[in-house]
C-alpha cells in the first residue's frame, strides 16, 4: 500500500549562479515529474553515478500511473497492460534486487477479449496454436495471411525494438541510416495497411490493428513500425503487478531511495533554469530553487518547451512548430466499483461499437464527440480480488475521445457522457451495472491538461506517426539545451511502458556518467 510519499516542506535556498553552483562531489540529476519514464530514469542515474532528486507535482508517485483509493476498492489510475518485464527487471538488477523481491508480476490470459458490436467475441492470446483456431473460427480463408501477417510483426519487432527502441535519434543521418530497414519492413505503410496487405477480413483487421490505439495511435495513420506490439506480447506475454500496477511505482521508488535518492511529492516545477546555454537546475513553484547538473524532464515534451522554458528562444521546438504537431488521442476514463461481482468478465476487454474507421477519423481526424464508442474495459479483480472489498469487483473503463482541439466543454458533457457509457455496459458485457455501482470517479480530456500537465490534453504526446517518430519526434537529448534530456512518452521511441521504459535507457548513452563529470570539473 502507498503510504505519504509527501516530503517535509524545504524552506527555499539560494541558488548560486555558475556552472560549478551543483558540481562539487557527486554530481546531481533533477527529474522532473515521477511517472514511469521519470523514475526509471532516476534508477538509472542513480546508478550511475548521480544524487537524483525526483519533483512530482501530485501528491504520491506516479504521475498517470498514479493510484485511486475509494472505499476499499483500488484503482490504478493509467497503465494496466504490462509487457516486457524485463525492462522492469534491468532496474532492478542495477540496484543488486530481483523485481520479484517487491512485485509479484502475473500473466494475464487471454490477453485481450475482443467484442464486436453484434455480440461475437475473439480471444486474443499468446498461445500461437489457439490464436491459429480462432482465427480460423472467424475467418477461415485468412488463416495463412494471418500467420504471415505474425511473420512481418516478429520481423518489425527484430529491428523497430530489439535494435532501435533504446538507441538515440540525435542526428538526422541517424534517421537516415535505418530508412533503408524500414523500407524493406514497409514503415512506410500504416497499421491498418499493413494488417490488410495480408488478411481481408474486416474484422480480423481490428484483431490486428487495435493495439495502436494503446499507445495513442490512429491505426489508419500510425507507422507500421507498431505492428510490432504483436510480436512484442507473443514474445514476453501480457502481465498484471499484484495489488495493482502502482506496486511497480512505489518498488521504483524503493530503489531510488535505497540509492541515495529522493522522490519528493507536491513539488511542482515552474522553470527550468538554464544559464549559458545549459540547464543548471529547477525554480520550484514554492520559490525554492534546486542547482542540478543535468535535468531530465518526463513532463509532456511540448509541456516541456512551451512551460518550463519561458526565457529560451528555441530554434527547433518553437511555439508554431508545436501548434502543427499532431496530437495523439485523448481519453474518458471512469473507474467506478460494483457491489457484485461479474465472473464472466475478462481482465482485459476490448468492446468494440458499431463503426472502426469512422469512429477513429472523428477522434484524430474530425476532432469531434461521437455519440458512439469503443471501449477498453480493464477489471483486475478477474486476476486480483483483493483490488476491491468481498464480493465486489473493481473496473476501469476508457473511452478514446478527442483531445481538447475539438473545445467539447467537458465540465457540462462528463456526466451525461459517463451515462451512455454506463448504459451501454449495461446492454452488453455488465447487466444491471447502474444498479450496482457502488465507487466512482471520472476523468476527462481537461483533467490530462489541468492535473497532468498535458499538452491540448492528449494522454499519449504526439501522435506516433511516421513523421513524428525517431528522429522526427522531441529528442531525448534536448536540441535547444544543454545537459537537459527528456524521457516519457512525448520523445521517442514514444508512448506505452515499453516506450517509456527505453527512453530512461537511452540517458545511459546520452548523459555523462556520474564519475566522468565529476572528474571533469574536480
Amino acid at each position: 500500500m502507498l503510504t505519504d510519499w509527501t516530503a517535509p516542506t524545504l524552506s527555499p535556498v539560494d541558488f548560486r549562479p555558475g556552472p560549478r553552483s551543483a558540481r562539487r562531489g557527486t554530481p546531481h540529476a533533477v527529474v522532473i515529474g515521477s511517472g514511469f519514464g521519470g523514475l526509471a530514469a532516476a534508477v538509472r542515474l542513480g546508478a550511475r553515478g548521480y544524487r537524483v532528486s525526483v519533483l512530482e507535482q501530485l501528491d504520491q508517485p506516479g504521475g498517470r500511473a498514479r493510484v485511486h483509493r475509494i472505499d476499499g476498492f483500488v484503482f490504478d489510475a493509467g497503465p494496466t497492460v504490462i509487457t516486457a518485464p524485463h525492462l522492469f527487471e534491468d532496474l532492478w538488477t542495477l540496484c543488486g534486487r530481483r523485481l520479484a523481491d517487491d512485485v509479484t508480476l502475473v500473466p494475464v490470459a487471454p490477453f485481450y477479449r475482443l467484442r464486436f458490436d453484434d455480440g461475437t467475441t475473439f480471444d486474443y492470446s499468446g498461445d500461437a496454436a489457439a490464436m491459429r483456431e480462432a482465427v480460423r473460427r472467424l475467418a477461415p480463408g485468412d488463416v495463412e495471411g494471418y500467420e504471415r501477417f505474425v511473420a512481418a510483426s516478429e520481423a518489425i519487432f527484430r529491428v523497430g525494438f530489439e535494435q532501435l527502441a533504446h538507441v538515440p535519434f540525435d542526428r538526422l543521418g541517424d534517421m537516415l541510416r535505418v530508412l533503408p530497414d524500414l523500407a524493406k519492413l514497409q514503415g512506410y505503410r500504416t497499421v491498418y495497411g499493413l494488417a490488410s496487405r495480408y488478411v481481408r477480413d474486416e474484422r480480423l483487421r481490428v484483431v490486428l490493428t487495435f493495439q495502436s490505439l494503446l499507445v495513442g495511435g490512429n491505426p489508419f495513420s500510425t507507422t507500421s513500425v507498431y505492428c510490432l506490439i504483436a510480436f512484442l506480447e507473443r514474445q514476453w506475454g501480457v502481465h498484471f503487478a499484484m495489488g495493482g500496477t502502482n506496486r511497480l511505482v512505489s518498488g521504483l521508488v524503493g530503489l531510488i531511495e535505497g540509492q541515495g535518492g529522493s522522490v519528493r511529492c507536491n513539488q511542482q516545477v515552474e522553470e527550468i533554469i538554464v544559464e549559458d546555454g545549459a540547464a543548471r537546475g529547477v525554480r520550484l513553484a514554492s520559490g525554492e530553487r534546486l542547482a542540478a547538473d543535468v535535468v531530465v524532464s518526463n513532463a509532456d515534451s511540448a509541456w516541456t518547451y512551451r512551460k518550463l522554458m519561458p526565457g529560451v528562444q528555441r530554434k527547433r521546438w518553437t511555439d508554431a512548430r508545436l501548434d502543427r504537431q499532431k496530437s495523439s488521442m485523448s481519453l474518458f476514463v471512469w473507474y467506478f466499483g460494483t457491489n457484485r461481482r461479474y465472473p464472466d468478465v475478462a481482465h482485459h476487454t476490448i468492446a468494440l461499437g458499431p463503426r472502426y474507421r469512422g469512429l477513429l477519423g472523428d477522434i484524430f481526424d474530425r476532432h469531434a464527440l461521437a455519440d458512439d464508442f469503443s471501449l477498453y474495459l480493464h477489471r483486475p479483480t478477474a486476476t486480483d480480488p483483493s483490488m476491491a472489498p468481498a464480493g465486489c469487483d473493481a473496473f476501469y473503463v476508457l473511452s478514446p475521445v478527442p483531445h481538447l482541439g475539438s473545445g467539447t466543454d467537458w465540465k457540462m458533457r462528463a456526466e451525461p457522457y459517463r451515462q451512455a457509457i454506463a448504459r451501454r455496459l449495461s446492454e452488453t458485457l455488465l447487466p444491471d451495472l447502474e444498479q450496482h455501482v457502488a465507487a466512482s470517479l471520472m476523468l476527462t480530456p481537461q483533467d490530462f491538461q489541468d492535473t497532468l500537465s498535458s499538452w491540448r490534453g492528449a494522454a499519449f504526446g504526439p501522435e506516433p506517426r511516421l513523421t513524428q517518430s525517431a528522429w522526427f519526434r522531441p529528442h531525448n537529448r534536448s536540441e535547444e539545451v544543454r545537459d537537459l534530456y527528456l524521457v516519457g512518452a512525448g520523445t521517442h521511441p514514444g508512448a506505452g511502458l515499453p516506450g517509456v521504459l527505453s527512453s530512461a535507457r537511452i540517458l545511459d548513452t546520452v548523459v555523462p556518467h556520474g564519475r566522468t563529470l565529476a572528474s571533469a570539473v574536480a
